[in-house]
């Protein structure tokens, strides 16, 4: 029985290189992801600046996104033949580079070729950070729990960088707030450096072996996981899409969305961190049931609630709609086969990706031809969806 418990408490020796990576994974997320959505700050400074026309405006955002989406498979390839680590700080480094160059930008080319630089070296974090949390998260930490930290660091990025840099446009150009973006990047990419443990640790090389380890391999389970999340995400982006206009037929007026999404947001970087510990400890079925079902109940409600009323439920409607990605996140690896852990986190988060890209298009086509609390409720609906998805995900846990 003594192996046994040694087997499942790492020792000391195994608990700090374990911290480093995952802090450095926390860290890559939350600068990829805040670098990532600092470029809805900047999009109107662009505007007038180079005196662009939204079509143009809509070319620079679709040029980093769409770039990140495209090559997070060959991020996970090129990690086999270059290296993991030395690729995700790689990708860092790019994106320093890329806000560098935008900050010295002269016009639309240039600012694009920008982006693309940056979508290219954002493509690396989530497939590359994930599988490293896992990994080193077996089989003696809760690699659920860890994933969980990961994924509400990503928020926090999104909350804190963006609003630093528009406080810093108060007091200085945007060319060296830009600029300082990119000197972010590159210290980011140090800290990685330093915090990663060095191939030759001991415990990096038995967190290879461990990550060697297959889960299931359930081509099924994934399937079901990644079409899960695709309906998920669509949800999710479906539904900010479609907040501020029901908030405007409430009577909100530009402060009151500003406020009603920062009441989301907040709530819903909780509930990644908190439904990353549910679903460790309940399981996924349980977990995802109860999210999915709750997140549609608020939908709905939230098309009949008063003004009011809705301010106050929109924390916990936050919690549950981003919630359920921390529990889906957990599993990947679970499902994952034998050395294919980078692979299928970067088919899943291009899925996730997709499903959100596409649902502003799909359901703002509904809601022209039915009104918001229509494509609202279909939302919902279709967030319903999941549940029998889920249940196929957890037999292919199972097997």
């Amino acid at each position: 029985m003594p192996e046994a418990h040694d087997a499942v408490l790492p020792s000391p020796a195994e608990t700090s290189p374990r911290r480093r990576a995952l802090l450095a994974a926390c860290g890559a997320h939350a600068v990829h992801d805040g670098l990532t959505d600092l470029i809805y700050v900047l999009l109107p400074i662009w505007q007038v600046q180079f005196g662009l026309s939204y079509a143009q405006i809509g070319l620079l955002r679709g040029a980093w996104s769409a770039t990140m989406a495209a090559f997070q498979l060959l991020a996970s390839r090129a990690a086999r033949r270059f290296g993991r680590e030395q690729l995700l700080i790689g990708g860092t480094v790019l994106i320093g580079v890329a806000y560098l160059l935008a900050g010295q930008a002269g016009g639309l080319i240039a600012l694009f070729a920008a982006l693309v630089l940056g979508g290219l070296g954002a493509s690396t974090q989530h497939p590359l950070a994930s599988s490293l949390v896992s990994d080193t998260h077996e089989p003696g930490a809760p690699v659920k729990q860890a994933l969980s930290h990961y994924n509400f660091a990503g928020d926090i990025g999104k909350t804190l960088i963006p609003a630093l840099v528009g406080v810093s446009l108060t007091v200085m150009s945007w060319r060296l707030s830009v600029t300082l973006a990119g000197v972010l990047g590159l210290l980011a990419a140090l800290a990685m450096y330093l915090l990663i443990p060095r191939g030759n640790n001991e415990h990096t090389v038995a967190a290879k072996k461990v990550g060697d380890h297959a889960g299931t391999g359930s081509v099924a389970g994934l399937r079901a996981l990644l079409a899960t999340g695709f309906l998920d995400s669509a949800v999710r982006m479906g539904f900010l899409t479609f907040l501020p206009f029901l908030l405007t037929d409430k009577g909100a007026g530009t402060a009151g969305i500003g406020l009603a999404l920062t009441l989301l947001f907040i709530g819903g970087a909780f509930g990644k961190l908190i439904c990353g510990y549910l679903g460790a400890r309940f399981g996924l079925l349980k977990t995802v049931w109860l999210s999915e079902s709750l997140t549609a109940a608020l939908v709905v409600a939230a098309v009949f609630l008063p003004l009011n009323a809705l301010m106050i439920m929109l924390p916990l409607l936050g919690l549950v709609l981003n919630g359920t990605s921390s529990v889906l996140y957990g599993v990947v690896p679970e499902l994952a086969a034998a050395g294919r852990r980078e692979q299928a986190f970067a088919l899943f988060y291009t899925g996730t990706i997709g499903g959100g890209a596409l649902a502003p298009i799909v359901f703002g086509r509904l809601g022209d031809a039915s009104g918001v609390p229509f494509a609202l409720m279909v939302l919902a609906a279709t967030l319903l969806l999941t549940l029998p998805l889920t249940w196929y995900v957890d037999r292919g846990l199972q097997r």
